[in-house]
């Protein structure tokens, strides 16, 4: 049953934390390649773009689990039957594979050529920011799948 046990209820609050996570992760990483791309000092991007995995973003991936994870234990109501999941499982599998293939490594890429000549050009920072309003739209797309229900 939906939200008759605490178990189920701390796995949506874990859900609803990722999905707010995510967001902010997103919108951080999109204002530091909007940085980039108006020119930034130096100083600035060198502190936007460290040069080591970015690991926050995939706090992404905790946003599938446990939403699969209610899926699954909860009633028919939120079963993996539903279309709004397969809406939020569509975009979470097309966001998931835009986030490794293209999202991630052009940002590893800013901050290599941050760390080699101290900046980056305004087009790699607006490629980023494409990038990354990409991922930000599939997870608009999956909000309002959410909170819409069909």
């Amino acid at each position: 049953m939906i939200a008759d046990t605490v178990p189920y209820d701390l796995v949506f609050v874990v859900h609803v934390l990722s999905a707010v996570s995510v967001v902010a992760v997103f919108v951080t990483m999109r204002l530091a390649a909007e940085a980039v791309r108006r020119g930034a000092s130096d100083e600035e991007q060198c502190r936007r773009f460290p040069t080591r995995r970015n690991w926050a973003a995939r706090v992404l991936h905790l946003s599938f689990l446990s939403g699969l994870t209610m899926s699954l234990t909860g009633d028919h109501s939120v079963s993996l039957t539903q279309p709004w999941i397969g809406v939020g499982l569509a975009c979470y599998l097309l966001a998931a594979g835009h986030l490794e293939a293209r999202t991630l490594p052009l940002e590893r890429t800013v901050a290599e050529v941050i760390a080699h000549d101290g900046h980056a050009s305004s087009e790699r920072g607006a490629k980023l920011g494409r990038s990354i309003d990409v991922l930000l739209g599939l997870i608009v797309v999956a909000l309002v799948a959410m909170l819409g229900q069909f």
